[in-house]
């Protein structure tokens, strides 16, 4: 038996431009994220993650996320998927059960006709930190701050801040910036605007 997914969620907005759905792909635990996108501004309308470690069997859990990603796509009808590509580290293992997950997470956006977009783990910690080392904690932080989300609503599971950071690094690379100013990073954004930063 899979566990629930567990989800932050804040009010929808039928006004929003497009939506743009952020994945961090995991076999045990996925993280999915939603940002709404109007004019110039983003917005948090939900996120939270896929628990998948009562499954045992491996091909369960690929049928699994495929359905929970298309049953996540036909509740808020994302224009856009953002996936963070899979970390290649020293364990090869790891490695293909990731490339795994992100695979079958993106045949199901494909199976709903949902543009994808990848991104490296360095190139999102760069757009959003301007630190291309920067800690997960960091990378939480700082979209936290960004989206003008409570530390209560913050989630347990750093697999849905990962996506979040998906999301956003996306929404920033179609060239949204908030305001009418241009800037590389949000740590650019955050030096220049010292007053918006809580």
């Amino acid at each position: 038996m899979v566990a629930p997914i567990k989800m932050v969620t804040q009010d929808k907005k039928p006004t929003d431009d497009r939506v743009i759905m952020g994945i961090d792909p995991g076999t045990n635990i996925m993280g999915y994220a939603f940002i709404g996108v109007n004019g110039n501004r983003a917005r948090l309308i939900a996120m939270g993650v896929i628990d998948l470690r009562k499954c045992k069997d491996t091909y369960m859990k690929l049928g699994e996320i495929f359905n929970r990603v298309q049953g996540l796509i036909a509740s808020f009808l994302p224009d856009e998927l953002a996936v963070e590509a899979p970390f290649f580290g020293k364990n090869v293992q790891s490695m293909l059960k990731l490339g795994r997950a992100q695979g079958v997470a993106i045949a199901a956006a494909i199976s709903r006709q949902v543009p994808i977009h990848e991104y490296a783990p360095l190139k999102i910690k760069m757009a959003i930190t301007g630190n291309g080392s920067a800690s997960k904690e960091q990378v939480a932080e700082m979209l936290r701050r960004m989206l003008n989300i409570s530390s209560e609503e913050m989630p347990q599971f750093m697999d849905a801040t990962d996506a979040l950071g998906a999301a956003f690094c996306h929404y920033i690379q179609r060239g949204k910036p908030v305001g009418n100013k241009k800037y590389s990073s949000w740590a650019d954004f955050a030096k220049k605007n010292p007053d918006k930063i809580t």
